[in-house]
């Protein structure tokens, strides 16, 4: 995915001025930081990457058509700084020739260190000792996903509540039910903030609370 396609959203204090594509989002956002150039105290205006709450600092000087091709400029420079992580794949055991029977089903055959209770405790299992563990991996394999996905996204939330509501009331509770997984605490502990800022921290903590 291109630099000017990362899904991004931008506020102006608490407000929200748009929310879409980092391109779509910047050019809505230069207006609004060109209105504000000759206060003395304007409100922060910050673009947000969705995925991680990373702020995205941008350089808003000239005009609108300056800034746009400053950002067209940019793009293959960003999206080359970050190329794929090569991924050292581990060898394979390659096992001989089939003959007509069960199919392969895709497996590759390791060797698996047990105790002797543990192959007893396979060998009773329905399918035999193969067809236990890939279920027991196949299960252990979700239940890691589901929680990294659950500290992944409260990490997320947590940013950009600290960066956009460390000052409101009941932040240091919200913080603690969202990472306690209380949705509809944290929902009721944001409820006097910003309602843009509300409406953006519901979107993104959506998995924060997934069980």
């Amino acid at each position: 995915m291109a630099w000017l396609e990362t899904p991004s959203t931008a506020f102006e204090g608490g407000r929200c001025i748009a929310g879409g594509s980092l391109r779509e989002v910047a050019l809505a956002t230069k207006p609004v930081v060109d209105r504000w150039a000759s206060s003395i105290s304007p409100p922060p205006i910050l673009v947000f990457e969705d995925a991680s709450s990373e702020v995205i600092e941008l350089d808003w000087r000239g005009t609108l058509a300056d800034f746009e091709a400053r950002l067209n400029a940019l793009n293959p420079v960003m999206t080359q700084a970050m190329p794929p992580i090569p991924v050292e794949e581990p060898p394979v055991v390659v096992d001989a020739p089939r003959g007509p029977g069960r199919p392969k089903l895709g497996v590759s055959a390791r060797e698996v260190t047990l105790l002797p209770r543990h192959w007893e405790w396979l060998a009773r299992q329905p399918g035999g000792a193969s067809v236990a563990l890939r279920k027991l991996v196949e299960t252990a394999r979700l239940a890691s996903e589901t929680k990294d996905r659950v500290r992944h996204c409260s990490a997320v939330t947590y940013k950009f509540m600290s960066t956009m509501a460390g000052h409101e009331p009941g932040f240091e509770e919200a913080s603690r039910v969202l990472f306690a997984g209380d949705s509809v605490g944290f929902a009721a502990r944001v409820a006097s903030w910003p309602a843009d800022v509300q409406a953006h921290l519901l979107k993104i903590s959506t998995h924060a609370f997934a069980a």
